[in-house]
């Protein structure tokens, strides 16, 4: 009774394949779905001896074992519903733990670029709201298709057993209600990718409010946030009745399709010469065979509203499945980096732009050197430090780390030589300790955890915390100050040991005192480290072995502080603009 196109139907087939791997699940569901489809042809034959036998002859047999082979048909029924459900349910969930695992695996392996062309709040619906559809509606949907099939079969058998020709007159209707389901599937398919879109804008606004309640609350967003959620809640809203409404007349109409049928096989089978042929209960369990039709051919136009939710759910998820991961075609690895970066004439252009955010760098940076990158918002600075742990990958020249091109060394291997702090910080809901020994870190000691820590100045608030390391600090460190949260990913930084490090306004957050501090333990720690620092205020880098003045992607100037303050030049007026800007604050 379902209609599905050739795209739904692969896309079907690819999410039945999930199902397919709990072949001895399925195999009992199987056979509860069967036998379950079996009683309701054997209930409508039961009418037959009932009214021939037992009430128009008398037969006493009939009437010692009719009252209980009804009774074993309902017992035989709820026992085998029992058994599909239990692992129809079971393999449903499996297929979702499954599916999101996948995906979850999946996005930890896409490019950066994908993260920033894609909203959160429609990564998260695939991972919760999309998956759950897909799982729960396209197993169950398949044990219903099975079930409601059989039990069709079975009644138009029981049917054609007592009358063919009255039965292949009820199946002059089946045309006319394929083709009320087909044109029911475009529409809902269309409907369904319109919700689940929908499910996304509301997701993202709910997302953007819970991370940005302080900025909404300060600036007195409540109303503008609470209209715009009310916006696509109210689309959400809007789709999903359009969908119900679509789903409930294809029902009815298609059961008005078959009670005309009923009708009309009625009219037939009460005219003279066919009550000739026909017995009362040849003829009740005719009927009651074709009012049973109705629950599973109901079931089944319900169904195929059920796969197309389902298709469309899935074709979004297989698409993100299926769509390219990070490359990584590296075959070196570098066992004992020294640090050694070199730029070549590298220049970079953002996919879908044809602006070039860096022109024509060419660079040389020895082991230990660190370098300090300084310029207006755009001019490039946080790109070119992208493109060592490849975010992004060059689309011209080349960046050698100690003279292997990046491209020739295996990611892990890179990213694991390079630390990074950055303005934006990033905590998980988790201990402390886990927050500073993150990833491959955990396996080192609580000594060097704590060491790592001390040299971050980050001691004399984790030691006053309730469990000390084990404190949980909430969902991206909540729990903690913005001075705080910056000193735990310095930890972090310094706790790896990388051969290079990347500082992105590492000490934005912190006051002037925790800055000297935190400053001081980097000047100390970071020797021998190649270090790339981003800064806006030239106060934090007046120390770099190099300054690099970056202006609409190319470097302008190059030197030490002092030697850029002789210059005259661009670096000069910075300095003198933040100068001032400094002297005349209160």
């Amino acid at each position: 009774m379902t209609t599905l196109h050739t795209d739904g139907l692969q896309v079907y087939k690819r999410l039945i394949g999930y199902a397919l791997r709990q072949k001895h699940y399925l195999l009992l569901a199987l056979l509860g779905l069967l036998i379950s489809a079996a009683t309701q042809p054997l209930f409508a034959w039961s009418l037959e001896p009932l009214l021939d036998k037992a009430i128009k002859q008398r037969d006493p047999l009939t009437i010692q074992w009719l009252p209980l082979g009804i009774l074993g048909i309902f017992l035989l029924r709820g026992a085998s519903m029992f058994l599909s459900g239990y692992y129809v349910g079971l393999v449903g969930r499996v297929v979702v733990k499954t599916l999101r695992a996948e995906v979850f695996g999946h996005l930890l392996r896409m490019p950066v670029r994908f993260f920033e062309n894609s909203s959160s709040g429609k990564l998260l619906s695939y991972v919760s709201y999309h998956i759950e559809q897909v799982a729960n509606t396209s197993i169950r949907g398949v044990t219903a298709l099975i079930q409601d099939s059989a039990t069709i079969v079975g009644l138009l058998g029981l049917m054609f057993w007592h009358s063919w020709q009255l039965t292949l007159g009820v199946l002059i209707i089946v045309p006319l209600i394929a083709g009320v389901i087909a044109w029911v599937t475009r529409r809902l398919r269309r409907l369904s990718h319109e919700v689940q879109d929908s499910v996304g804008d509301v997701t993202q606004i709910a997302n953007e409010m819970i991370r940005g309640y302080k900025v909404v609350r300060i600036f007195n967003g409540e109303q503008y946030e609470a209209r715009r959620f009310s916006v696509a809640n109210g689309q959400n809203i809007e789709l999903q009745m359009k969908r119900m409404v679509l789903e409930l007349l294809s029902t009815p109409v298609v059961q008005f399709m078959v009670a005309v049928a009923l009708a009309a096989i009625v009219f037939v089978a009460t005219r003279d010469a066919m009550l000739d042929v026909l017995t009362p209960g040849v003829f009740m369990s005719f009927i009651m065979a074709m009012i049973l039709l109705l629950t599973p051919i109901r079931n089944l136009t319900q169904l195929n509203a059920q796969l197309q939710t389902a298709i469309a759910a899935g074709e979004g998820i297989f698409e993100l499945l299926d769509s390219q991961t990070e490359q990584d075609h590296g075959t070196q690895t570098l066992a004992d980096c020294r640090g050694a970066v070199a730029f070549r004439d590298v220049s970079f252009v953002y996919p879908g732009t044809d602006k070039q955010v860096l022109r024509h760098i060419n660079l040389e940076v020895s082991p230990g050197e660190k370098i300090a990158l300084v310029g207006k918002s755009g001019s490039g600075k946080t790109t070119l430090v992208n493109l060592l742990p490849r975010f992004h990958d060059v689309q011209l020249g080349e960046i050698l780390l100690d003279d292997v091109p990046l491209q020739d060394i295996r990611l892990h291997n890179l990213r694991s030589q390079i630390a990074y702090v950055g303005q934006e910080i990033v905590l998980f809901n988790d201990t402390v300790r886990n927050n500073i020994a993150y990833g491959e870190m955990r396996k080192l000691t609580d000594a060097q955890v704590r060491g790592a820590a001390e040299a971050a100045h980050a001691l004399e608030f984790i030691d006053k915390l309730p469990q000390g390391f084990d404190t949980l600090i909430g969902d991206n460190g909540v729990m903690l100050s913005g001075g705080q949260r910056q000193r735990l990913s310095i930890a972090r930084a310094i706790l790896s040991n990388a051969p290079i490090l990347i500082l992105d306004e590492a000490t934005s957050a912190l006051d002037t005192e925790s800055e000297r501090h935190i400053q001081a333990a980097l000047d100390r720690l970071l020797e021998n480290r190649t270090t790339f620092i981003i800064a806006h205020r030239l106060s934090t880098i007046e120390n770099a072995d190099r300054i690099l003045v970056m202006q609409d992607g190319t470097i302008v100037e190059s030197g030490k502080h002092a030697e850029l303050l002789a210059l005259n030049g661009y670096y000069a007026r910075l300095h003198s603009m933040q100068f001032h800007e400094d002297a005349a604050s209160p």
